[in-house]
């Protein structure tokens, strides 16, 4: 599976399939700090991703009017 990263921009190939703790263990990152989208769409934490798989991972931005 393809894996783009933001801040730092940078892409990594994994073999799938493996779940998203799995995923997020591999890269030490916490859960509640990143969003996992594939296709354009949020994917839950419980999800299985596939070899053939492109998802994209960003920081959570939090934030509002002062």
């Amino acid at each position: 599976m393809q894996v783009n990263l933001r801040n730092p921009n940078r892409t990594i190939i994994f073999e799938g399939p493996m779940s998203i703790v799995a995923l997020l263990q591999k890269l030490d990152l916490n859960r509640e700090s990143v969003l996992v989208i594939r296709g354009g769409t949020l994917v839950p934490g419980d999800a299985l991703l596939t070899a053939d798989d492109v998802v994209e991972i960003r920081p959570v931005i939090s934030g509002g009017v002062a």
